[in-house]
């Protein structure tokens, strides 16, 4: 091979003709190799030296082999008081790789990573298009990809795969799901996570993927095949069949840690590369606003750049449509950790055209910022406020139904314009299921190896009188009714529903609220139980299916006294007091609709509106075999009864 200078630009691996191109920052390194492996190898064939221009290193050469390993080895002063933590024996992967050399086998342990010098071949997209569906549209499903398919009773071909969830595409169209959330997908190391299963001594994975280390690479171990291009087709594969059934690909991406932790002797690639320009450091030690032991430094201007250019890889490339950031708050913070006026990555990610951006917007230092997000552009951001408005109301908590109001009709006291920047959820991978909401008090994480000392204690839940399951009808029934509630309330909501994957079906995590460590079925989608809790999934289905054909529930503007009239038991009379545990509302309309909350223990008339007559759509003292969103119901006479913990909603004839 001949060598020659190369270019500073792009960063990372790239090829014209026969001459391979090679690019690494590096601020504080003395002098960068590249070395060259063969597979199953760790130390390298040959070596060679990398140029200087500027903080960029590089050189080219002629006539490489196709598919070569390559590494790259700093050579740099490690001061642990300054953040250089220069290893001259450890070689680190390009952090630009969207090929890599590791494992295809899940929870292996003989792990390293190393680059792979290649470009993957043309793919076939067939012509499909992203289906570019409008916000005001969207009903999001989070969920996790070997999750959702790894459970024997999934029957899929490829179970725990990308290519696994394309055999559950019928299942997703049957609830009316037109955009997954994907948890993370970019390439990760299952095995790093300090927790041992208390009654087996087995260590525990890090199941839900929240320590990327590569930024444009996806999970090897969520690919089928074990070619080196197999990650990369079969994302596409499943990219192109959801987008041509009408599926949008939102990812959830975290740029705000990377999974090299706090240990400074475990340095796969920006560590090693360049510490104290990559992360948030004082003093030498990590700034942890995340809670995972370090922070990227985002605003950084090569940081911001990695940023910039990962994020247009998967839309460009891999053709997704949108990002849900995890602790978007983190991307706001400068260098020091100081929150930034207008902080320059997230100017640019809202820069990007036609993509759908979503902030998590607060971190694990408090820095807290929903509602405000959406000024630095077409931001939607997860509510939590609005999730724990619906949880307190609902299990009947004092002083809640402002609250409630506002949430329902698009939190306006956070989001000023458009509905379409909230993100209503009751429940997400983080927390509690909705079953378990329901059914336990307290939480239940001894499996997850820290003596139940990890998840949050606050979960404004409520176990309807007993812990746990239950064998007394009359607390089974108050279950089923308080989970009717929630997802009525969910997807009757002003804004953009997401519903966590298994809660269509009842799933519980067993009392676990934090189970990032379990790759078992409190974690898996339990197919065999889908018919067992056919009810649940039928009012789910029905009420996306009449969200969807309802135009009071796709505003894109905020409502007004024009669109709505709200009452208490009597109608145009709300009741505002701390007291109230009562909330009704008429949307106007053709027809107009009428619903209407009891979070009290007892019964409670409420009059309907008058001169108007009412036909029941849903009722959620019922099961779904005596609710009518897909038939014709009964006419409702002037008064209703509410028993306890009960909604109706009711339309216009």
């Amino acid at each position: 091979m001949k060598k020659s200078l190369g270019q500073p630009a792009p960063l990372g691996f790239s090829k014209q003709s026969n001459l391979s191109n090679f690019a690494l920052f590096s601020r504080h390194a003395d002098q960068v190799i590249l070395g060259l492996f063969s597979p199953g190898k760790r130390t390298p064939n040959q070596e060679f030296p990398l140029t200087r221009t500027g903080d960029i290193w590089h050189v080219a050469l002629e006539n490489l082999p196709e598919n070569t390993l390559y590494a790259f080895r700093c050579l740099g002063p490690y001061d642990e008081a300054k953040g250089h933590l220069f290893n001259t024996e450890h070689w680190h992967a390009d952090p630009y790789s969207k090929i890599l050399e590791v494992p295809h086998e899940w929870g292996s342990r003989e792990k390293s990573f190393f680059s792979v010098a290649s470009t993957p071949p043309p793919f076939d997209w067939q012509g499909v298009k992203p289906p570019r569906i409008p916000k005001e549209k969207l009903i999001l499903y989070e969920m996790h990809v070997r999750g959702f398919t790894q459970h024997p009773s999934s029957n899929v071909q490829h179970p725990g795969t990308f290519l696994g969830l394309i055999e559950k595409i019928p299942y997703l169209k049957s609830l009316g799901i037109n955009a997954v959330e994907l948890l993370p997908v970019f390439e990760f190391d299952e095995v790093r996570c300090k927790d041992i299963q208390p009654q087996t001594g087995e260590p525990l994975p890090n199941y839900w993927g929240y320590n990327t280390l590569f930024f444009f690479a996806p999970m090897r171990r969520y690919a089928a095949a074990q070619d080196l291009f197999a990650p990369i087709n079969e994302f596409k594969t499943m990219v192109r069949e959801l987008h041509r059934n009408g599926i949008e690909v939102i990812l959830d991406v975290v740029y705000n840690h990377t999974g090299e932790g706090k240990e400074k002797d475990y340095d796969v690639n920006f560590r090693g590369i360049d510490n104290a320009s990559y992360y948030i450091l004082s003093a030498g030690q990590y700034a942890d606003y995340t809670g995972c032991g370090n922070t990227f430094n985002c605003n950084h201007p090569i940081v911001k750049d990695l940023i910039l250019d990962s994020l247009r890889y998967w839309t460009e490339e891999m053709r997704v449509d949108g990002f849900r950031f995890d602790l978007a708050s983190i991307l706001t913070r400068d260098e020091n950790g100081h929150p930034l006026e207008n902080p320059p990555v997230i100017l640019a990610i809202s820069a990007l055209k036609g993509v759908k951006l979503i902030a998590e917007a607060w971190d694990a230092a408090g820095l807290y910022q929903v509602g405000t997000f959406p000024k630095w552009g077409p931001w939607s951001d997860w509510n939590g406020k609005y999730r724990d408005t619906l949880r307190r109301f609902i299990k009947g908590t004092d002083d809640q139904t402002g609250a409630l109001a506002d949430a329902l009709t698009g939190s306006q006291s956070l989001f000023k314009t458009t509905p379409q920047s909230s993100i209503n959820f009751i429940t997400a991978h983080d927390g509690y299921s909705l079953r378990d909401l329901v059914t336990y008090q307290m939480k239940h994480n001894y499996e997850n190896g820290e003596m139940n000392r990890d998840g949050a204690n606050q979960n404004d839940n409520w176990n309807c009188g007993a812990e746990g399951p239950t064998q007394d009808p009359q607390i089974a029934e108050r279950r089923e009714r308080q989970m009717r509630n929630f997802l009525l309330a969910l997807f009757l909501s002003q804004g953009i529903p997401m519903l966590l994957m298994g809660d269509e079906y009842g799933h519980s995590r067993k009392g676990n609220n934090n189970p990032y460590v379990q790759d078992n079925d409190i974690n898996w989608q339990l197919w065999n139980v889908l018919e067992k809790n056919e009810k649940l999934i039928t009012f789910v289905s029905a009420l996306i299916a009449f969200r969807k054909h309802s135009p009071h529930f796709q505003r894109t503007t905020v409502t007004t006294d024009q669109d709505i009239e709200w009452h208490g038991t009597l109608p145009n009379q709300p009741d505002w007091s701390p007291h109230s545990r009562t909330l009704a509302m008429t949307l106007k309309g053709k027809p107009s609709l009428y619903l209407a909350f009891n979070a009290h223990f007892h019964h409670v008339v409420f009059t309907l509106p008058p001169n108007k007559k009412w036909q029941l759509l849903l009722n959620t003292e019922h099961d779904w075999s005596e609710n009518f969103l897909t038939t014709s119901g009964p006419i409702l006479s002037q008064q209703i009864d509410l028993a306890p913990y009960t909604s109706i909603l009711a339309r216009e004839i």
